[in-house]
């Protein structure tokens, strides 16, 4: 019960619905256990006897007993559902709240389609237990308990050879579930991996239909799918081979009850009646025994995915806040001290003792390779990562030292694959800033070149946008996002390969926006063309995670190094053009 001690946070506050529920199944529960004293009463006491007057009012009671059994039996279930679906209400905030909060680094490891199998599938796994799992082991133990109060009450005997059966199946449904639950853990990974796949394939399609890879993906779906079949059908096999086993415990017991049962009675021992309400008994013993698997089964199924949430609540948050974070403007001033950064133990270093230093208005361009380290550099300063050695300044305070909402808030974030909601473009734009004013939204608007493209579009800046975006260009995209980050009016911009996805006429435009959005700003440019940070007061050249040339674009030409070779490399067909213009 460990696990569900761990999660006891947030169904222990509300157990004033299960603790009603419960009492209402005392009462079923109780009414359930009369109606073999009935039984035995009218064969007794009116068919034995010739009483046939007694029938109206064993009749009437009869049914009295029952509507009064069917309002219990309404808030019963009525509450131990509220019970289990208030729970899970916060347990879901909780994920969520929590799968906010986890760094970047979580993010490198995790599956989507595992993710939101863990919030769907596991957690109504859960809260099924939760409204029926608990309250169904109660129903059990008191409908045994109260059955074998009135058998010993009718003969201690009977009762005695009734009890002899109940170690065995005990053993049996422990043996079930030693077995069952390892089965279902299995089946909760592989569905995890199922939905995966299937998020990939979905996000993926135009990649998966452009390069004609349907087929693949099929065969790779279809292995999942038996993956997740064969774990399904290992546990229906565990599930056949138990539950007739222990039906012919329960019927074997049954079989004997009528055997002994009926020397009582030919003896003198033992009523017709009383037998007969014996019988019934036997089975509301036998029958929950027997039910006692299935809850076994849903305890199993509980616990595996109480396991696979917990995973998520118990991940480490590498990025904490401390309490003594302070929440303070921020001008913008961004320093890096001999930085190293590690994303993982058996990796490189993404970064090695990186150092320069960015005064407010200052505009610093990143240019490398893939891989380089330009984008790593951008991370450590909203502190997505925390550096291996070294520290990172924003106004001469480590990054550590601010709020994090704070830090990030005060920084416009430009990405090569900007991700656009399925929302309007104007709360796209707005996302960052929801108060920002419609003029505002239309001005960072046309500062980024979009506005005309916006207002082409059937409803302008009411359309509603595909899942991603869809529906737009890729330079469409970038334009509505650096419109985004333009509206927070951050006091530092980071534009990662931010006009990678538009033609050089609207990179031009959009550029010169820029150039004014810039003023005052801290900016980082990060960029594989020349021509989208020559402009930089100082460019930064990376390579393998080192800082190999540093300066102007004018004394990088000069310096003959890499950056130079990079020039010439994008320039070389341009130049040749020309050379041919001119002959």
């Amino acid at each position: 019960m460990d696990t569900f001690k761990k999660l006891k946070q947030f169904f222990w506050p509300y157990k004033k619905y299960l603790m009603l529920s419960l009492f209402f199944l005392f009462f079923v529960t109780v009414i359930t256990v009369v109606y073999p004293i009935i039984l035995q009463q009218t064969i007794d006491n009116v068919v034995l006897a010739d009483q046939y007057e007694l029938i109206p009012y064993i009749s009437g009671a009869f049914l009295l007993l029952m509507i009064f059994k069917g309002f219990a039996t309404f808030y019963h279930q009525y509450l131990g559902d509220l019970f289990g679906i208030i729970a899970v209400y916060k347990l879901r905030d909780a994920l969520y709240d929590k799968l906010q909060r986890l760094s970047f680094k979580y993010y490198d490891n995790a599956k989507t389609g595992d993710i939101m199998s863990r919030l769907t599938a596991d957690v109504e796994g859960f809260r099924f237990f939760l409204s029926f799992g608990f309250s169904e082991l109660l129903r059990i133990i008191l409908l045994i308990g109260i059955s074998l109060g009135v058998m010993f009450y009718f003969s201690v005997p009977l009762a005695l050879v009734t009890m002899a059966a109940m170690p065995f199946l005990g053993i049996v449904v422990y043996q079930f579930d030693k077995r069952v639950h390892p089965a279902f853990r299995k089946i909760r990974k592989s569905f995890g991996k199922l939905n995966t796949r299937v998020q990939e394939n979905i996000s993926g399609m135009n990649t998966v239909k452009s390069l004609s890879r349907e087929d693949f993906e099929i065969g790779r779906f279809s292995v999942s799918n038996d993956d997740y079949r064969q774990n399904y059908l290992k546990t229906s096999f565990i599930w056949s081979k138990y539950f007739p086993l222990m039906e012919f415990i329960g019927n074997f017991c049954a079989v004997a009850l009528l055997a002994f049962g009926g020397y009582l009675v030919i003896n003198g021992n033992l009523s017709i009646g009383e037998l007969v309400a014996f019988f019934s008994l036997v089975w509301y013993i036998m029958g929950p025994l027997m039910n006692l698997g299935f809850v076994v089964n849903q305890f199993s199924q509980a616990k595996a995915s109480a396991e696979r949430l917990l995973e998520i609540l118990e991940a480490k948050e590498d990025i904490e806040e401390s309490e003594t974070a302070i929440d303070q403007p921020i001008k913008g001033h961004v320093t890096f001290n001999n930085v190293t950064l590690t994303y993982s133990e058996n990796d490189d270093s993404a970064l090695k003792d990186i150092s320069f230093d960015a005064p407010p208005g200052k505009v610093v361009g990143l240019i490398g390779s893939t891989g380089s380290g330009k984008t790593s550099i951008t991370q450590l300063i909203t502190r997505f990562y925390e550096p291996e050695k070294g520290e990172v300044l924003v106004d001469g305070r480590a990054v550590s030292d601010y709020r994090i909402k704070t830090l990030r808030q005060a920084i416009g974030f430009v990405l090569q694959e900007p991700f656009l909601f399925s929302t309007t473009i104007r709360e796209n734009i707005a996302y960052g800033n929801p108060n920002v004013s419609e003029e505002q939204i239309i001005d960072a608007a046309m500062r980024a070149q979009a506005h005309d493209f916006i207002m082409k579009m059937p409803n302008g800046y009411e359309t509603m946008l595909g899942e991603r975006g869809m529906g737009l260009s890729g330079g469409q995209k970038q334009r509505i996002a650096i419109a985004r980050a333009i509206c927070i009016n951050p006091s530092i911009l980071v534009l990662d390969d931010a006009t990678s996805a538009v033609d050089m006429e609207t990179e031009f435009k959009i550029q010169k926006a820029l150039k004014e959005v810039m003023k005052g700003r801290t900016s980082f440019i990060i960029a594989h063309r020349i021509s989208s940070l020559k402009h930089a007061d100082e460019i930064i050249v990376l390579e393998d995670g080192e800082v190999v040339e540093r300066g102007t674009h004018d004394f990088l030409l000069q310096n003959q190094g890499a950056y130079q070779r990079i020039y010439e490399i994008q320039y070389q067909d341009r130049e040749e053009i020309m050379n041919r213009q001119h002959a």
